[in-house]
């Protein structure tokens, strides 16, 4: 097959390549992995640069984004404060009782441990202990210091994945998306909310860099083949003619000659004739389900599907994945990067209440934000379910082998960014043991990965303010009375650690989060 010179597959060339699909031809292989790069312009291939010659080792790096939606506080977790440490405004400061402030041996991270019997005014107890969680990841772990430029949730947590807009306005995603993806199915998997759905502002990127938002993480991957799945469906042979006349109709169609050369229509035709045989010729409705075949309420194998060969463990790692959004997000993550059907993944809680989990409620109404109206056990609360959700797909990605011959393991080659939009006010009641705080621009990001400069905080925290403060991104130095924004410096770190090539952007050296 050949190309036109404007880049584009011509319309008897389009069916050619749908009836080898149709007919499971090995010629095709090449269009599986590079349709989306065969079917790019000149300009678009050009515009990729050296990312291209970077994948030619066939090895991709991945990137999961958390979004800690409503303002993960990092002054209540790694980098607490002690009230003896405060002085004398401890008791109007968002510092913790001494004893509640745990010390990590051999690290410069804090862990909180507290416990309530209330979440807020709803009769939930609350118990966090991250102490064990940083003492298992500490060697992996990086908190660096932010102070953000908004205090708008969807506006910052946008900026979290742009830097403010740092390298022409395209997100994490979509940079680590050009620079590994183009061989992937779906390169670029989003199922955040708010801000950590959009897209970035950079139109020239090709077309696969921008997110695939899911909605439903657990039932999703069921609208991945058309014809499997149905009772009583025509065979292949049947459907691949129905879908090579819809074709041909739609190309005569007047609409179809009116609008051939349109940008929109060309990209839906790549999708619908080329993409989606590709998706189905990889069984990915089965591959990419955890659910299991439990007749008669989730009937699978009456209707020929059999889930994936991975799903009792998801299921017992992510017991509820089925009510628990952000679980079924976690599970779907690990089988996307496993069968590297992408190379970054977003998730985490909406503002939504889930019900579940041990007590009644998984997540709470506005997840971090319920700090509005009860601070210490809000934050406590969702701490604890994001690191309990990190910490199980790490365990799942460190067993998972991405390559046998050197023993490299899946997180080898993975960096978790919990990127949340802003920090809290830091103030209270004077010695309120519960509160509630507002929005705040001074906070800090955890970021885990092999690649990173482990164990190691950048930046710092003053205790007389509790305001934390910021560092050199090209050296690693605290820079004590620094509380400049430094958006560019984060969005910089981690392309920087996921070996992005970041020729020409104008991003600032953020060397100093390289492990070294």
């Amino acid at each position: 097959m050949s190309l036109r010179k404007n880049g584009r597959l011509s319309r008897r060339e389009l069916m050619q390549a749908l009836s080898m699909c149709a007919a499971g031809s090995t010629a095709l292989g090449p269009w599986l992995t590079g349709c989306r790069e065969s079917l790019e312009s000149p300009a678009s291939r050009e515009a990729q640069g050296g990312a291209r010659r970077a994948r030619l080792d066939g090895r991709p790096r991945f990137l999961i984004v958390v979004g800690a939606a409503g303002g993960a506080s990092i002054v209540d977790s790694f980098l607490a404060v002690r009230a003896s440490e405060a002085g004398v405004d401890a008791a109007r400061l968002n510092t913790f009782a001494d004893a509640q402030v745990l010390d990590v041996p051999g690290s410069p991270f804090r862990a909180v441990r507290v416990s309530s019997l209330r979440l807020g005014d709803i009769p939930v107890p609350v118990f966090t202990d991250q102490l064990p969680f940083v003492t298992k990841h500490k060697d992996s772990m990086l908190v660096a210091t932010t102070v953000g430029t908004s205090v708008n949730h969807a506006i910052a947590q946008k900026r979290s994945l742009t830097g403010n807009a740092a390298w022409r306005g395209r997100t994490l995603q979509e940079c680590v998306a050009l620079q590994y993806g183009a061989d992937c199915p779906i390169p670029n998997v989003n199922m955040g909310t708010g801000g950590y759905a959009e897209r970035g502002t950079d139109a020239s990127l090709p077309a696969h860099c921008y997110g695939e938002v899911v909605t439903n993480a657990s039932l999703w991957s069921l609208g991945l083949d058309g014809r499997k799945g149905l009772k009583d469906v025509p065979s292949e042979e049947v459907v691949a003619m129905a879908r090579r006349t819809r074709n041909m109709l739609d190309a005569r169609s007047v609409f179809g000659q009116t609008f051939e050369d349109a940008p929109a229509l060309r990209r839906w035709n790549d999708q619908r004739i080329v993409g989606q045989p590709a998706l189905e010729m990889q069984d990915l409705i089965n591959r990419l389900s955890v659910l299991p075949d439990a007749p008669p309420r989730i009937p699978l194998s009456e209707y020929g599907l059999t889930g994936s060969p991975d799903g009792a463990r998801l299921r017992t790692a992510f017991p509820n994945y089925l009510t628990d959004p952000v679980e079924g997000q976690a599970a779907l993550a690990y089988l996307l990067l496993k069968y590297r059907v992408s190379v970054t993944v977003t998730l985490g809680p909406s503002f939504n209440v889930s019900v579940g989990g041990d007590f009644g409620i998984a997540n709470p109404p506005l997840a971090f934000d319920f700090s509005h109206n009860g601070h210490r056990a809000g934050q406590a609360f969702m701490w604890a379910r994001v690191l309990r959700v990190v910490d199980r797909l790490i365990d799942l990605l460190k067993a998972e082998p991405f390559d046998v011959t050197t023993g490299e393991s899946f997180w080898d080659r993975t960096l978790i960014y919990v990127a949340t939009e802003f920090g809290r006010t830091r103030t209270r009641v004077e010695n309120a043991t519960e509160f509630g705080t507002g929005h705040d621009l001074n906070n800090g990001f955890l970021l885990l990965s092999p690649m990173l400069r482990g164990n190691t905080v950048l930046g710092g925290v003053d205790p007389s303010t509790t305001l934390a403060y910021g560092f050199d991104a090209r050296t690693g130095a605290p820079a004590p009375g620094k509380l400049s924004s430094n958006e560019a410096d984060i969005f910089s770190g981690i392309l920087t650690a996921m070996g992005v090539d970041t020729s020409g952007s104008g991003l600032p050296d953020a060397s100093a989060f390289l492990r070294g």
